[in-house]
C-alpha cells in the first residue's frame, strides 16, 4: 500500500496461501457468486475500448522469427487479464501468465500464474500473489455457481471431458454446489494418466469415478457435463447424446453442431466478454480462428458468424444471480453454458485470501520505494 510517500507491497506464496483457505471451495463459490452479481449490474471494468476484453495475449508467429522467439502451439501464450471490481472491492486487479505445456515434462504446471492486486486511487500495488492454486480454485468455482443456480434439482452424474486441473477443481465444485451428485464418468485420451485421476478424485470427493476413452459414454448418463480439455484435441459431441434436462458447461471449447444450440437453452458468464473475442478475431489475419485458444464459445461463435445462432437468445448467469432471469424453466430443459473465464474472479478470491493472510501475519513484505527517485 502507498503510504506517504512509501509504496510496499505484500508478497503471499502459496504455502501462505493455503494456510488461510485457498482450497476451500464452499468459501471460493460464495465470493465468485458475488462476483457474478456485480457483473449482472455492471459495477465492474475489464480490459479494452470494449471493457469487457478476456485479455490481452501475445500471439506467436506460426515460425520462428528470431533466436528464441517462442512459435505458436496449442495452449502456448502468455496473457495479461486486468480488471477493476466494483462492490466492497473497488480495486483493480490482473493476472499475468505464461502458457506451455511441454513445462509438464519439466515437472511444472502447464501455467505459472502471478495474481497483483493494486490500489484503485494510486494504482501502488498491495499484493503480489502465487496464482496457480487462486487461478485454480476461481476458474473451478464457476462451474459451481452455474450447478448452483441451473442444474436440475437432484442431479446425480456428471460426465467429466478432460481429466486436468480445471476440471478437478470443477468437480470439486458442482459437487459442493449440488450435494446429490454420486458419480462421476471422465472422458480422457489417456487411459493410464485418466485412470490416475479418476482414483484420486474418487477417494477426495467420496462418489464413484470411472474412466472411458470413449466420450459417448461419458455425456449420455450424465445430468451435468463439464468440458475442460486442452491441447489441439477439440472434443466432437453430438447433440443426440445429451440427456433431458442436462446442464453442458463449457469451460473448454467442444465441437457442437449449430443446432445443439438453437434447439436449446444458451446462457454466458458475461456475454459482452464473448462479444469482445469476436472483435478481437476480426483484427488477426486468421479470423476468429486466432482466439480459439481462449474461448471455450469458440464453435458458438463460428454458429453466429454464420447465421445459425442469433446471440440476442444468449442469457447471463448475472441476471440469474440477481434474481432477474428465472434460469431453469424445466426438468427438461437442456441448458448449454459457455464461460471463458475473466480476472474478476482472480481478484475477489485473491483480496478475500490478502485479507485473511493480513489478519494472520503472513507473506513478506516489500517496498518499491521509501520515496520514488524522480516523480
Amino acid at each position: 500500500m502507498a503510504g506517504g510517500k512509501e509504496v510496499k507491497t505484500l508478497l503471499l506464496s502459496q504455502d501462505d496461501l493455503l494456510k488461510v483457505g485457498v482450497t476451500n471451495m464452499a468459501d471460493c463459490i460464495d465470493v465468485i457468486e458475488g462476483v457474478f452479481s456485480l457483473i449482472g449490474k455492471g459495477d465492474y471494468l475489464m480490459g479494452g475500448p470494449l471493457q469487457n476484453e478476456h485479455g490481452q495475449m501475445i500471439y506467436f508467429p506460426d515460425e520462428e522469427r528470431f533466436p528464441g522467439m517462442p512459435v505458436s502451439g496449442p495452449d502456448r501464450r502468455f496473457m495479461s487479464m486486468i480488471g477493476y471490481l466494483g462492490g466492497k472491492y473497488k480495486i483493480c486487479g490482473e493476472k499475468w501468465y505464461g502458457s506451455n505445456p511441454a513445462n509438464t515434462s519439466r515437472g511444472l504446471p502447464r501455467s505459472i500464474l502471478t495474481t497483483i492486486l493494486n490500489d484503485a486511487d494510486t494504482g501502488a500495488p498491495f499484493a503480489i500473489m502465487s496464482g496457480n492454486q487462486i487461478s485454480a480454485m476461481r476458474t473451478g468455482a464457476v462451474p459451481g455457481v452455474i450447478a448452483r443456480h441451473l442444474a436440475r434439482k437432484g442431479s446425480k452424474v456428471v460426465g467429466v471431458i478432460g481429466g486436468g486441473v480445471v476440471n478437478r477443481g470443477g468437480l470439486l465444485a458442482i459437487k459442493t454446489a449440488v450435494p446429490t451428485i454420486e458419480e462421476a464418468v471422465l472422458y480422457d485420451i489417456n487411459l493410464e494418466k485418466g485412470r490416475k485421476w479418476a482414483e484420486e478424485e474418487s477417494k477426495a470427493l467420496n462418489i464413484k469415478v470411472s474412466v472411458t476413452t470413449n466420450i459417448e459414454e461419458a455425456i449420455r448418463p450424465a445430468d451435468v457435463v463439464a468440458i475442460a480439455t486442452g491441447g489441439n484435441v477439440v472434443p466432437r459431441i453430438e447433440k443426440e447424446w445429451l440427456k433431458k434436462g442436462a446442464l453442458v458447461i463449457f469451460t473448454g471449447d467442444a465441437d457442437f453442431d449449430p443446432e445443439a444450440y438453437s434447439e436449446n437453452t444458451v446462457f454466458a458468464d458475461n456475454w459482452k466478454m464473448h462479444q469482445a473475442f469476436i472483435a478481437d478475431g476480426k483484427e488477426h489475419p486468421k479470423g476468429l480462428e486466432a482466439v480459439s485458444v481462449v474461448a471455450p464459445s469458440y464453435h458458438l461463435l463460428l454458429a453466429i458468424q454464420a447465421g445459425k445462432f442469433d446471440e440476442k437468445k444468449v442469457r447471463n448467469l448475472g441476471d440469474v444471480v440477481n434474481g432477474i432471469d428465472k434460469g431453469r424453466s424445466s426438468d427438461d430443459e437442456i441448458i448449454m453454458f459457455v464461460t471463458g473465464g475473466m480476472p474478476l474472479h482472480d481478484i475477489a478470491w485473491g483480496k478475500t485470501l490478502y485479507d485473511r493472510a493480513v489478519k494472520e501475519g503472513l507473506g513478506q513484505e516489500f517496498c518499491f520505494f521509501k520515496e520514488a527517485y524522480w516523480r
